[in-house]
């Protein structure tokens, strides 16, 4: 779907509150285009029966004209005629209720009644998933470097994906992030808006409506003077504008504070310095999971910028592996290392597209928003920080599920007893999962204590689907990055041989540029384990461990 449509459906809707987050799975989202093809058979129809009511008027309005005419040409000679005056007060008594009826029959109404009906049947997007789409887009944004001007453009990367943006959906998407108190995007997307308002002839927004939040916004960014600029600007256009004249006091008090601080400090002001006026966009730094350090590395892999030496890679090798299994001999799994310690491979043809439908359809109907496990509680709650929706299968609902389970024990040599359900995620709109440990630190006492079968002790990842841009699953400690391909599965071991956590395989997935992303996870646990992957007799993990 073009970015602007997907904005202008998710923003001209009043939502049914029983759909939410649907922006957090694109396989759910695939919905809504039925919904809108729905919405866009109901609007013809209602064009259609207000254009043949419009043209019945247009009939009425040259009869009456014709008529009209013909009197005014000789009044006395025409009203002199019995029939000419029974019928002119015949159009201006029952003629005219007919008109006057047929003015105010209101042709929506059936037509908003339909809308009304679909609601319950259909899928629609909540405020919820307008926000929400507003968000990924800024995440996007922002770990891919993408320009304010291109993504208005629909071009992703150098890529043209969709139709450019209007000015009324920057402004929608400068107003979600408003809301948000993201003021830096505000500012970027408000400026996007102004700039394509000279452009358009059939507006949505107006110029006052974006000065409103611009102003407010590039305050909130710590630039008083243009904001008074920007007010003063918006009360030419809207002289008695409540909210402008209340800011427009409060940001000249403000100047005049910083002036007298500055006269306190001995800054008279006499040098030569010209007023900075432009925009001064700054971008503060959320709350999140990870540090700086951590979160520059995580976005430079996520782009593909951050490499490793030559040297490390020219260690990684590619073979036919049997891992000592006798179905293996028959049909060995093709292996390439993609890093050494940790130990991080990836199976290459391990899932066939046949099997990939059919895991897809049976969690479709049970995807549920995706969880983390609160380290403190060991309850399970959404985060921000995970966007996608997932669902789980047992083996013994389907044979596929089954021989997937049987495939993971014969490439990792380790027992599925113990392990978890299959969890089958397809990620949303700029659909990601932060940095993370897949395993249970010492601090986490609660985590799986439910399931009684001991830590994380090894992930296996299925790659579902290609991706055209995004979605690389990433190590940043090590600049490993695993880029999906569909059939290929990543496995690497989560704990030490000794039972410690391994610190380096703190993992995330990039957000997901374009196209969609599917993935399924086998998290294998430590109980059963113990003669299939020992300890050894010397530790084999660091000291501060």
């Amino acid at each position: 779907m073009a970015l602007s449509t997907l904005l202008c459906l998710l923003s001209i809707v009043t939502y049914h509150p029983t759909y939410g987050e649907l922006f957090t799975a694109l396989a759910e989202m695939e919905e809504l285009m039925d919904t809108e093809s729905v919405l866009i058979a109901n609007l013809e129809n209602y064009v259609s029966v207000q254009e043949s009511k419009l043209t019945q008027l247009r009939r009425k309005i040259l009869e009456y004209q014709r008529e009209h005419a013909e009197a005014a040409k000789d009044v006395g000679a025409y009203l002199s005629n019995p029939v000419n005056a029974f019928l002119l007060t015949k159009r201006l008594t029952t003629d005219w209720r007919e008109v006057e009826n047929l003015m105010s029959y209101d042709v929506g109404a059936d037509f908003l009644e339909n809308v009304t009906n679909y609601r319950d049947v259909l899928k629609f997007p909540s405020d919820e998933d307008l926000n929400g789409a507003a968000v990924a887009l800024m995440r996007l944004q922002d770990t891919y470097n993408l320009d304010t001007a291109s993504v208005a453009r629909g071009e992703l990367n150098g890529v043209q994906y969709s139709t450019e943006m209007s000015a009324g959906d920057c402004f929608e998407l400068g107003r979600q992030t408003y809301l948000n108190g993201d003021y830096y995007h505000t500012v970027l997307w408000m400026r996007e808006a102004m700039d394509r308002l000279s452009q358009e002839v059939n507006r949505t927004t107006t110029k006052a409506d974006v000065l409103e939040y611009l102003a407010f916004s590039t305050f909130k960014q710590g630039n008083v003077q243009t904001a008074l600029l920007m007010t003063n600007e918006l009360l030419e256009l809207v002289p008695n504008h409540e909210r402008a004249v209340g800011n427009k006091a409060y940001y000249e008090k403000e100047l005049e504070k910083e002036a007298r601080q500055k006269a306190l400090r001995g800054d008279d002001g006499s040098e030569d310095v010209p007023v900075d006026t432009t925009i001064q966009i700054k971008k503060e730094t959320s709350s999140l999971v990870y540090d700086s350090t951590e979160r520059v590395l995580y976005e430079q892999l996520c782009r593909g910028e951050a490499h490793r030496a030559e040297a490390d890679l020219a260690k990684l090798r590619c073979r036919y592996v049997t891992n000592s299994s006798p179905f293996l001999k028959i049909a060995p799994l093709k292996l390439e290392e993609a890093h050494l310690e940790p130990y991080i491979v990836i199976y290459h043809e391990v899932m066939s597209d046949a099997e990939i439908e059919v895991i897809k359809r049976l969690a479709k109907p049970r995807f549920r928003r995706a969880t983390v496990q609160n380290y403190k509680t060991g309850e399970l709650e959404v985060a921000n920080y995970r966007i996608s929706k997932s669902a789980w299968l047992k083996d013994e609902e389907h044979s596929v599920v089954r021989t997937v389970g049987q495939r993971v024990e014969d490439m990792t040599g380790l027992t599925m007893t113990t392990a978890e359900e299959l969890q089958v995620v397809n990620y949303g709109i700029g659909g990601h999962y932060e940095p993370h440990f897949d395993f249970a630190r010492r601090e986490e006492k609660n985590a799986f204590k439910s399931l009684g079968t001991g830590n994380r002790i090894a992930t296996v990842l299925f790659y579902m689907s290609d991706v055209s841009q995004g979605g690389a699953t990433v190590f940043p400690s090590i600049r490993v990055a695993l880029r999906p391909k569909k059939g290929t599965a990543a496995f690497w071991y989560n704990l030490h041989a000794s039972g410690h956590g391994d610190y380096a395989t703190r993992h995330a997935a990039c957000p997901v540029l374009t196209g969609t992303k599917w993935v399924s996870n086998k998290w294998i646990h430590e109980r059963g384990q113990e003669f299939l992957r020992p300890c050894d007799l010397t530790p084999d993990h660091p000291e501060e461990f």
